[in-house]
């Protein structure tokens, strides 16, 4: 077929992710809708002490694909140390892998 008629587009995909990315350990619920929530955190921090974070609020969420990868990513603060942070919560569903993206 001439000109791409016919031709479904790939999916829109959002790049690469920027910034400091760090392995996490995630408790999630999953709702009976599908949903993913995460309840808590588990992060290893740089004197290798591994921190529990349990203070997570969620803003939003937003299904994205990074380099064809599909993820869902969730705008939270998180309460670590008594100082709130603004990250990015990555789960990238085909690997069960969760990374938090300052």
């Amino acid at each position: 077929m001439a000109f791409g008629i016919g031709v479904n587009p790939p999916e829109a995909d959002a790049g690469s992710v920027r910034g400091i990315q760090r392995k996490v350990a995630c408790e999630c619920w999953f709702t009976s809708t599908g949903r993913v929530m995460p309840l808590m955190l588990k992060i290893q921090d740089e004197d290798g002490e591994i921190r529990t974070i349990r203070e997570i609020t969620v803003h939003s969420q937003e299904k994205k694909r990074y380099a064809g990868i599909p993820a869902i990513e969730y705008d939270c603060t998180l309460v670590l140390r008594g100082q709130s942070r603004r990250v990015r919560l990555i789960y990238y569903q085909s690997e069960n892998r969760w990374v938090l993206n300052f």
